[in-house]
C-alpha cells in the first residue's frame, strides 16, 4: 500500500518531468539536505520518507538522527540525505507533505493523551481521513500513542443513526445485522450508536452487540449511561469531544473516546528540507 501510494503521488507531482530541476541542475550534481524542525512536536513519517527516497533513487544515502515518535524541538535535525541533487529536489515535496501531515497528527494525539494522563480511557481515530492517505494518518495516530478504530467499512460493523433509521429501528438493525453475518459467514465485531438513554435501554434489551457508542452525551449523562451498561459490552464516547473538554469524559471511566479532529482538521507540523554544504 505504501509503495503504491508513493508511486502514484510521484506521478501526480512529476508528470513528464521535474522541469525546474532538470533546467538548472546537472545530472551528475551531488548535494546534501537536512530535515529541519521549525515547530515543537512529535515526529512521524520517518519510515515513509525513507521509502520515498529509496523509490526515487536507491543510491541516496540517509542518516537518521531521530526515530518515529520522538519529541522534537525547533532547530532539531531529523535526518540528512545525500547524493544526487536532482533526486533530492524531486523527492522534497512528497517527503515534506507526508511528514508534516503525519507529525501534526502524532503531535495532536500525544497532546490529547497528555490531557487525560492518569485515566484508563483509550483514544481512537475515526474514518474522517484524507482519501488515499488514511493508512498514513492512522499510522500517525499510533505513533502519537493513540489507537485505531476500524480502518474502513469492511473490517467492523458500525450501526450509526442513519443505519438504524433506515433499518426501521434499533431492534431491526441488530437482528438484520446478525442474520447478515450468519448468512455470509463473517465474523465481525458489531458496534451500535445510541443518542439517548432510551436508545441505550433498547440496545441492552436486544443485546447481540460488542460495543456501544454513546454519541453526544454530556459527561454527566455519560456517567449515568455507563452505570447501566454491563461489563460484557465495550463502551465508547464520541461527538463534540475535543482536547479542551475531554478530561471530564475520560474521568467517567468510558473505555474508548473517538475523536475525528485527530485527522480531519489537524495542522501539519512545520518542517523544512534545506540544502546543506
Amino acid at each position: 500500500m505504501l509503495d503504491e501510494f508513493i508511486r502514484k503521488s510521484l506521478q501526480e507531482d512529476i508528470g513528464d518531468g521535474d522541469h525546474s530541476t532538470l533546467a538548472c541542475i546537472p545530472a551528475d550534481a551531488k548535494g546534501k539536505a537536512k530535515l529541519l524542525v521549525k515547530e515543537n512536536g512529535i515526529i512521524a513519517g520517518i519510515d515513509v520518507a525513507k521509502r520515498i527516497f529509496e523509490i526515487v533513487d536507491p543510491s541516496l544515502d540517509i542518516v537518521f538522527y531521530k526515530k518515529e515518535g520522538d519529541k522534537v524541538e525547533i532547530g532539531d535535525i531529523v535526518f540528512q540525505v545525500s547524493g544526487s541533487s536532482q533526486s533530492i529536489l524531486t523527492s522534497e515535496r512528497l517527503v515534506l507533505n507526508c511528514m508534516q501531515r503525519m507529525s501534526g497528527i502524532a503531535t495532536q494525539t500525544a497532546n490529547v493523551l497528555r490531557v487525560i494522563q492518569g485515566c484508563q480511557t483509550k483514544i481512537l481515530d475515526t474514518r474522517k481521513t484524507t482519501p488515499g492517505m488514511r493508512f498514513l494518518e492512522k499510522w500517525a495516530v499510533k505513533i502519537g500513542g493513540g489507537e485505531n478504530h476500524r480502518f474502513g467499512l469492511y473490517d467492523m460493523i458500525m450501526l450509526k443513526d442513519n443505519h438504524i433509521d433506515y433499518a426501521g429501528g434499533i431492534k431491526k438493525a441488530i437482528e438484520k445485522t446478525k442474520k447478515y453475518l450468519g448468512d455470509t459467514n463473517r465474523k465481525l465485531k458489531i458496534e451500535i450508536e445510541v443518542r439517548s438513554l432510551e436508545e441505550l435501554n433498547q440496545v441492552l434489551e436486544v443485546g447481540g452487540v460488542d460495543r456501544i457508542m454513546l454519541d453526544n452525551f454530556t459527561p454527566e449523562k455519560l456517567k449515568e449511561a455507563l452505570a447501566l451498561i454491563p461489563d460484557s459490552f465495550e463502551t465508547e464516547a464520541s461527538g463534540g469531544i475535543t482536547i479542551d473538554n475531554i478530561r471530564p469524559y475520560a474521568e467517567t471511566g468510558v473505555q474508548f473516546i473517538s475523536i475525528g479532529a485527530l485527522t480531519h482538521s489537524v495542522k501539519g507540523l512545520d518542517l523544512s528540507l534545506k540544502a546543506s554544504f
